[in-house]
């Protein structure tokens, strides 16, 4: 067998171990739970939501101008007048046979049109939020769990302690006084600019990207300094094992040692980390999007718990328990990808 028969199926054993037969009974097995997770947390989501008092219909019944006759008749049009299990079950019916998530109370439009118009910024606000954590954190930790002791150790941590100390709305509340400063340096307001319209492809993507920058930076401050202690300590804890002191003794390159052998064996909490980081992805962005006014899923969410916009609320519920689903499923799917050693039925 030549070498690069050899270096491809390298190259590409990562991808054979995703597709082998344990994998797909395994995802099967997963998707199969997933399904009673999800009906389990979205009755215990929609009986918590029916505790608090009043509804929707409560609001309406201070405004004058609205008959009790009309009330009544909202009362029958979305199914308030029915025990809990009945809308519950009504609700859940319609999903399974329709794919229907209900009507939102507020706006009179389906609930999955509406999420669908904000989950497009959210999304992307969270991913380059998680891009630029994972980008900074891990080779800074690498950095510092080489420099251990160092002065640029001790000047990280007091960079990740400081990170991690500040709450998410204190470091947008900074980022706002320092774009009030710098005004017009960094927009605080919306997704794009006024004249949006008016710029060439290009010109729109490198418009929204610069509306980007403070609150992604505003979302990955505090996810950036944990990230950085964690990749820190699980890179010490390997660097002091006995199979790198060998590969030291044998005469291996140091970056060798550190990116090769000990990094490879790191990895694995930090995959785990990335799966709830994933499902984190919706609620993370919330503080974001409120301070810098930027048009997701945040403020939508808000505005119906506010307003107890009931099928609004319970649909963005689901949505961050697949994310949850999701995020764990493709964290264990990469372990084993990336540790043959890992077999996935030993993963719960």
């Amino acid at each position: 067998m030549t070498s690069s028969k050899v270096s491809a199926i390298a190259r590409w054993g990562w991808l054979n171990r995703l597709v082998d037969s344990e994998t797909i009974v395994y995802i099967v097995k997963r998707l199969l739970q997933a399904l009673l997770t999800l009906l389990l947390a979205s009755a215990l989501s929609f009986f918590i939501i029916q505790l608090a008092p009043g509804d929707y219909l409560d609001t309406l019944r201070q405004n004058p101008q609205i008959s009790p006759e009309r009330i009544e008749e909202l009362r029958q049009q979305f199914g308030l007048d029915r025990s809990w299990i009945e809308q519950y079950g009504r609700w859940l019916w319609r999903i399974v046979t329709q794919g229907d998530f209900g009507t939102s109370f507020v706006y009179q439009r389906s609930v999955a049109s509406l999420l669908w118009e904000r989950i497009g910024a959210t999304l992307l606000l969270a991913i380059a939020s998680l891009v630029l954590t994972w980008a900074i954190a891990i080779p800074l930790g690498i950095v510092a769990a080489v420099k251990q002791n160092h002065w640029i150790d001790r000047m990280l941590q007091v960079i990740s302690y400081t990170g991690q100390g500040f709450p998410s709305f204190i470091t947008a509340l900074l980022l706002l006084i320092f774009a009030q400063n710098t005004s017009p340096l960094f927009p605080v307001g919306g997704m794009t600019s006024i004249n949006h319209a008016d710029f060439s492809p290009f010109g729109r993507m490198l418009d929204i990207a610069w509306h980007m920058i403070l609150p992604t930076i505003a979302l990955s401050i505090t996810s950036f300094a944990g990230l950085q202690r964690i990749t820190r300590g699980e890179l010490l804890d390997v660097l002091r094992q006995d199979y790198i002191q060998t590969a030291r003794a044998k005469g291996l390159p140091e970056n060798r040692v550190i990116y090769v052998h000990a990094l490879r064996n790191a990895v694995n909490p930090l995959i785990t980390i990335l799966g709830f980081e994933l499902a984190s992805l919706l609620s993370g962005a919330f503080i974001a999007e409120f301070f810098f006014n930027w048009p997701g899923l945040g403020r939508l969410i808000l505005q119906a718990v506010l307003a107890q916009d009931l099928y609004l609320v319970m649909a963005s519920l689901t949505m961050g328990a697949v994310m949850l689903i999701v995020g764990n499923l493709i964290a264990d799917l990469l372990l084993k990808a990336v540790d043959p050693r890992i077999r996935l039925e030993n993963i719960n």
